[in-house]
Order: structure tokens, then sequence, then C-alpha cells
């Protein structure tokens, strides 16, 4: 591409983000003396503008260099040092998540945020045995999380069940639901598939929006209960005759032991889901999920049934989204149709596909670069999706294929001599 094509190309671009965020950026209603006043913000607009201006003209020059020149070599080494030395990385990084609460810099913001990092790193890894190992594009996967958050929570309220009575019964009832999910979608691929899942998650939305009686409706649940640790809850003042966790131990009382205790809770389940998954890519059951993947004719030609591996994927898949859930429930204390929104699902999909569809490596990073940008931009409230969206397009243009696109096949077969 020429200079004079580049720069028409970049013009073009900013013609069309001026049209885009014009009217929603630059023109917004407030309120003011119970009139809707129009403030003007062209400043933003015009910074917006250029840096998508900018942003294109480095896209066009990066397309116009050869990147396997430029990035092959790097990559490679980024992929073979993954590779080479996956355990002692994997051993680092679950020691400094052990250590981290105890880091000088961690306060409560920093724990809050690590452990909806560490959330939605358990999503993924769930979503990631369906989307990344199966190869079948769930749209809908927010739906199992809601389900494992209700039940807990139904549980909870009703039958004054402790967590970890409502945990498993949790990631049941989800498993159950991914069973009905798979049903109906044995015969579809693609892009069908992914619409009758999107489907699925808005009818459970739906029904816990509409459901007054059994799901509270919009209202919600309330006063779910916290975990304990062992039936030592995480009180000030224990009832007469009981002990908390702090007069259990004789330590002092603060807010911040009870975060702790969550934080460590979602590490143990994201390491379980992560154990979990890498056994089952390594049995019969794992290595029928990627053939499906990889070709579902070459797959039934071989022996494999289709339909049970598909509803394998979507079960197994679908408890830990139960799993996960339970964790929100009893962390919120509250559960309510809005937290189970499609955008939900979108942001769990997006850490699988940028992550790298089948890495659980790549599942950790993008957890952290997404939800870490919608952190940093939060004061920012109206760029923060702009962020987020920017982001991802970004990856996808210069990492199509996720931040660690290699997936290791389970099985080698040894040259012949």
């Amino acid at each position: 591409m020429n200079i004079q094509k580049n720069i028409k190309d970049a013009f073009l671009t900013g013609l069309i983000s001026l049209a885009l965020f014009g009217p929603i950026v630059g023109l917004k209603t407030v309120a003011e003396n119970e009139k809707l006043v129009i403030e003007q913000h062209w400043d933003t607009v015009f910074f917006l503008v250029v840096l998508t201006i900018v942003g294109r003209i480095i896209i066009n020059i990066y397309r116009e260099k050869k990147p396997s020149s430029l990035f092959n070599k790097p990559k490679e080494k980024i992929l073979n040092f993954f590779d080479e030395q996956g355990k002692q990385i994997a051993i680092t990084s679950i020691a400094f998540a052990f250590v981290f609460p105890f880091l000088p810099f961690t306060d409560r913001y920093v724990m809050d945020v690590s452990i909806m990092i560490l959330t939605y790193v358990m999503l993924g890894w769930g979503l990631n045995i369906v989307v990344g190992l199966a190869g079948l594009l769930d749209l809908g996967y927010v739906a199992f999380y809601a389900v494992g958050a209700y039940s807990y929570a139904l549980l909870a309220t009703t039958f004054g069940w402790s967590f970890w009575i409502c945990l498993p019964l949790a990631g049941v009832f989800a498993a159950f639901f991914g069973i009905l999910l798979g049903f109906p979608v044995l015969r579809l691929r693609g892009d069908y598939l992914a619409i009758v899942t999107l489907g699925f998650g808005e009818i459970i939305r739906v029904i816990l929006l509409n459901w007054y009686e059994f799901t509270g409706g919009p209202d919600g649940i309330t006063g779910i209960p916290r975990p304990s640790f062992f039936g030592l809850p995480f009180t000030r003042y224990p009832e007469e005759g009981t002990h908390s966790f702090h007069t259990f131990f004789g330590l002092e009382y603060s807010s911040m032991q009870r975060i702790f205790f969550l934080y460590y809770l979602i590490l143990i389940l994201a390491l379980i889901t992560n154990f979990f998954t890498i056994r089952m890519r390594k049995l019969p059951v794992g290595r029928a999920w990627e053939a499906l993947r990889e070709d579902e004719i070459a797959c039934k030609s071989l022996g494999v049934n289709p339909t049970n591996t598909k509803l394998t994927a979507f079960a197994i898949g679908a408890m830990f989204g139960g799993f996960a859930g339970s964790f929100f429930a009893t962390r919120q204390a509250f559960v309510s149709p809005e937290s189970f929104t499609f955008i939900e699902s979108a942001i769990i999909v997006a850490i699988v596909v940028l992550g790298g569809m089948g890495s659980q490596t790549g599942v950790v990073l993008a957890s952290i670069f997404l939800i870490g940008i919608t952190e940093v931009f939060r004061e920012l409230e109206q760029f923060r999706m702009v962020a987020f969206g920017l982001a991802m397009v970004l990856i996808m243009v210069f990492k199509p294929k996720g931040i660690l696109a290699n997936r290791k096949p389970t099985i080698k077969l040894s040259e012949k001599t």
C-alpha cells in the first residue's frame, strides 16, 4: 500500500469514527433543573478520531511489512519457552498466587479485582472445554453461571444448607441444564449452534426475570449466607457459646479475613478446574473432544460417538460454570437477572478466543488483560467498553489466533526408524 492510499484509507476511517463517536460521545444529555440539556464533548471526539486514524495507519504499515519475518522468531521463542518451561512457570505462578494477599501493595480493592479475575479464569477454563477442546461455539454459557448461582441461593435460603453442601448440588444442576442444551443442538454446527446457545442463555435470563414466585424476579434473592471456614463464620460478634474465625484462632478481627478466605476459595476452585481439564484431555473422552473439534465426519468414521462426546463436553463445561455461579452468589450475598446478561457470555467467550482456544495459560493471560483493562478505566466509566473493544480489536489484528495460539497434541506418535 503506497502512502497516498494509506492516507486515503486512514481519512476514510476517521470519517467513519467521527460518524460513530459524534452522536454517542460528543452529544450527551444530562438532567439540569428538571430539563434535559445537551452537553457537547467535541474535544473528546477529536481525540478519539485522531487515535483511530493513527491506529489505522499503524495497522496498514504493519500489514505492508512481512509479519512472518518480523515476529515469527520472537513468537517461536515465546511459545517454545512456554512449552519447555511449562511446569516451572505453572509452579511459580501458583506459588505467587498463594502469597499474593500478603504482598505490601495488596489492599481491599486489589483483592476484589483479583477475586473477579480468578472467577473469570475459572469460567474461561470451564468454557474452554466446550469451545477450545470440543470446538462447539457456545454463546449462552452465562446460563449455566446463572443456574449455579440461583441453585445455591435458593437451596441456602430455603433449607439453610451450608456452602459446602450447596456447591456440588449447584454443579449437578448446571450439568443437567448442559445436557438439556446439548440434546437440541446435536446436529448443529458453527453459526447455527452459536445462535441456539445464545437463545438458550436469553431464555434462562427471561425465566429468572419473570418467574417472580420462585426466583424473586427483578428483585433477585437477598440474604444469601456467606461461606464459613469449616463452620467458623467470619463475624465480629459470634453467637453466645460459639466461635467465629478470629476468636477460634485468637486473632484480632478484620474484615479482610473473609476477603482472604474468598480469594483462596476461588483460587482452589479454579486450580481444581484446571487440573481436571488437563487430566480429561489425556483420557479417551478428551481425545474425542479434540477429534470432534478438528473434523466431525472423520470423528464418526473412527467410531467416536459424536452425540455422547458433545453431551459430555456441554455437561462438564456447564458443571464448572455452576461451581463459579455458586461462588458468585455467596460472595455477593445477592443475585439478580441483571448479573447474567449476554455481555457476560461475550466476555467469557472473548477470554477463551483471545487467550488461544484450547490454551489454559492463554485463558489466564486474557483474563488478566481484559478484566484489568476494564478496571483501569473504571474511573472513566464511559470509556471502559471502548477500551475493552479496542483491546479485542488489537489482539485480533496482531494475534488473530489468540495470545498463546499453539495447541500441544495430547499424543505424539514416535517416528518410525
